[in-house]
């Protein structure tokens, strides 16, 4: 009993540490600026011009809003957005490429935190990025080519605050903080449960055992067996807790900066059981797609898996 009370208290304050002063400070600053962009309609006119490059690939004006959302604010964030389109008569083809595309990009609230820990910003964001367009294409050209691709009239209006004179602006970074807020307490559990339970699996010797029998096979890909625990961490837990564990084996040196980077690809984004669970919740048009959108994530997944193995 005594050891299980020992690795609780110590996940717990490892997870409010991570919480309240690395992903609260870096989601403050990024939502504020977000928000004030949207309110100062720097974001609408930077949609309307990106909008028809990006319709090969299957997405719309939103699409491209989705896309800042998820590499700026959340993996939450293009939930707004999804349920949009939902709502607005986007055609279900179109719905399945913007919804592969947000699994496959880089979500922001581990992203942003992990670059306290040394992953690389810019090529991050451009394979991201090229990762996403890859998951849309294939999921419009080839995964979801036999949804409709009817629409109604689509309204891609944006509404958010206004930020004309310095109450408004106060305004929108009181929301923006509030926002923010939320999202680093709401990552407390998980952050928690997934510590202990990360932390209970190392004591009694499963990570271990685990990295063993894998070994051999991890050894002929060339895959670090370091990477199992962030890993299996990652696609049960989610990306936040993911980066607790991250963040504690770098805090011990068992993680370099050049492994971090190198498995950023596979690593961060919302394509895992709970990521999926709650974009899919967004609308019923949505969560009847995930399939084709799911499998054309993969694909693009396994674009920026290459790109951060070779390249970074």
């Amino acid at each position: 009993m005594d050891i299980l009370v020992d690795i609780i208290l110590k996940a717990g304050r490892s997870a409010i540490e991570l919480a309240l002063f690395v992903l609260l400070p870096v989601m403050v600053v990024m939502l504020s600026l977000m928000r004030l962009l949207e309110a100062r309609n720097a974001l609408d006119w930077i949609v309307r011009r990106i909008a028809p490059l990006l319709k090969p690939f299957g997405l719309t004006g939103l699409g491209v809003f989705a896309a800042l959302q998820i590499n700026f604010v959340s993996f939450a964030a293009p939930m707004a957005t999804l349920a949009m389109m939902d709502q607005r008569g986007a055609s279900d083809r179109h719905i399945a490429a913007t919804l592969a595309m947000v699994f496959a990009m880089t979500q922001a609230n581990a992203a942003f935190p992990m670059m306290t820990m040394g992953l690389a910003f810019g090529p991050t964001l451009l394979y991201s990025v090229i990762g996403g367009l890859v998951a849309a294409a294939a999921t419009w050209y080839l995964f979801g080519r036999r949804l409709s691709a009817a629409e109604a009239k689509l309204d891609e209006t944006l509404q958010h605050r206004s930020a004309d004179d310095a109450k408004g602006v106060l305004d929108v970074i009181n929301h923006a903080g509030a926002e923010a807020f939320k999202i680093a307490v709401g990552a407390i559990p998980m952050l928690v449960l997934s510590l202990v339970a990360v932390t209970a699996l190392k004591r009694f010797g499963a990570i271990d055992a685990l990295t063993a029998a894998l070994a051999p096979l991890l050894e002929l890909a060339r895959i670090d067996p370091l990477l199992i625990l962030p890993a299996l961490t990652k696609y049960l837990a989610g990306g936040t807790a993911m980066m607790g564990v991250v963040d504690e084996m770098r805090r011990a040196g068992q993680m370099s900066v050049e492994l971090l980077n190198a498995s950023a690809g596979f690593l961060i984004h919302p394509f895992d059981i709970p990521g999926v669970a709650v974009l899919i919740t967004a609308g019923k048009r949505v969560a009847a797609v995930w399939k084709p959108a799911a499998l054309g994530a993969c694909v693009g997944i396994g674009v920026r898996t290459l790109a951060h193995a070779f390249l970074a």
